[in-house]
């Protein structure tokens, strides 16, 4: 059985976290967006392709974010009886795959350095890291053409992913599309967002669950 891969999460949430540089950026669709962002909730679709353009993978999920730094992905893979969580609290980036019982933890200076998430650190130099431009919609987009498109693309030859496009209309961010160096594709499409919903502490925060089998060592 095939496992979701959480890099498009990581990437997500990632660029999700550069508002404290968009004023650099000069993408007008950045700054509109983050301006007094502080949480955002979501649900969302997923799917994905291979380089050929098949779909491989449905899925469905929820969106927290918390910002600085933490933030909550929980993903359901469509056929699948279980399905994964990823969480940034602050310290630590925990992966639970609940069809394994398996937990993987790192330092979120270790784990997030390699792909747009590590703008979630709020480091002076992590902007450096990336080329940010205003982008015409890609062909994923389909139907939803229209709006401001924003594409974010790592500068690191040894980074995970190629790019990451989204997609905004105004002020709310509608999907992103995330291109990966072998060719496939994840296209996020984003319901019911609300920017600067209740989110509480606890709810991205994380304790692996009692007798699951724990990789790593999380940063105290």
């Amino acid at each position: 059985m095939r496992r979701h891969h959480p890099h498009a999460a990581v990437a997500l949430v990632g660029v999700l976290a550069v508002t404290a540089f968009a004023a650099d950026s000069g993408v007008a669709a950045l700054d509109r967006y983050f301006d007094g962002l502080r949480s955002l909730t979501a649900d969302f679709t997923e799917t994905m392709t291979d380089a050929q353009g098949h779909p491989t993978q449905q899925a469905t999920g929820r969106l927290l974010v918390l910002r600085p730094g933490r933030f909550r992905w929980e993903i359901h893979p469509k056929g699948e009886g279980a399905g994964q969580l990823l969480v940034a609290d602050g310290r630590n980036l925990w992966y639970y795959d609940s069809d394994l019982e398996q937990v993987t933890v790192k330092p979120e200076q270790a784990a997030l350095t390699a792909t747009p998430a590590m703008l979630l650190s709020g480091g002076p130099n992590a902007l450096a890291a990336f080329d940010v431009s205003t982008a015409g919609a890609p062909p994923e987009a389909g139907g939803a053409a229209g709006g401001d498109w924003v594409r974010v693309a790592p500068k690191a030859a040894d980074a995970d992913f190629r790019e990451a496009l989204l997609g905004f209309s105004g002020n709310h961010l509608q999907r992103m599309i995330l291109k990966d160096k072998l060719g496939g594709t994840a296209t996020i499409v984003f319901q019911r967002a609300e920017r600067n919903a209740p989110v509480s502490e606890a709810e991205v925060s994380f304790t692996p669950p009692v007798g699951a089998d724990v990789i790593g060592k999380p940063s105290n």
